[in-house]
């Protein structure tokens, strides 16, 4: 058993956005410093549940090979066929508390939080850690909510015990304000899977993270 490192979170762009290959790119992020990985891939993606399943399982297999954890986005079943690390999803998802049920007690549960009275709502018994954001209007996700700007995503993440892991627009630029803001950790789409360079994009990312953080929910071990 490990405690999970929340510190760089990568989410997987579409496979064809990755010029070098998709699986060869994460192996690069991963070099550069990343922690953790959530595979997600949106209905714009015209996946097969067939091809989502196999794109995963050897995704799957290259990250337990370098012993960094694997999170499903939303799709709980997948997550439960490729005995997935934990399952990440947002308020319009099953809720945490069934989601929790289905994947029992020893898998990370990720939930999405964009207000003050969803952080509030967590319940530290049931979710691992928390998503916050978007910190800075990002394309990535279209239905996102109003950015927090960094004075928001410091008072939700002072809200919380979890460990909090900012997303939205973060980028190698502005990643050190926002570990500055009192988070535990940074979630990146584009930062990563549009570099020319990942595993330099990844070692800068990585680089920006505070010197301290809030202690890590001793809940969030990997079997």
């Amino acid at each position: 058993m490990f405690l999970a490192d929340y510190t760089l979170y990568l989410i997987t762009d579409s496979p064809a956005s990755y010029r070098h290959g998709f699986l060869a790119s994460i192996e690069a992020a991963i070099a550069g410093g990343t922690t953790i990985v959530q595979y997600r891939s949106d209905s714009a993606d015209s996946k097969s549940k067939r091809e989502l399943y196999e794109t995963g399982l050897a995704l799957r297999d290259l990250l337990k090979r370098l012993n960094v954890p694997l999170i499903i986005n939303d799709h709980v079943d997948l997550a439960l066929a490729l005995d997935a690390d934990g399952v990440h999803v947002g308020q319009s998802d099953f809720p945490a508390a069934i989601v929790r049920k289905l994947i029992g007690p020893n898998k990370l549960l990720g939930l999405s939080a964009s207000t003050r009275e969803q952080v509030l709502a967590a319940d530290a018994a049931i979710v691992d850690y928390l998503g916050l954001g978007p910190v800075f209007p990002t394309r990535t996700k279209p239905d996102a909510a109003p950015a927090t700007g960094l004075d928001g995503l410091a008072a939700l993440a002072a809200l919380t015990p979890l460990p909090a892991v900012a997303i939205g627009g973060i980028t190698p630029g502005n990643a050190a304000p926002v570990f500055a803001a009192g988070i535990d950790g940074i979630a990146v789409v584009t930062a990563l899977s549009r570099a020319d360079d990942i595993r330099a994009a990844a070692q800068i990312l990585r680089a920006a993270a505070a010197p301290q953080s809030k202690i890590q929910n001793p809940k969030s071990k990997i079997p």
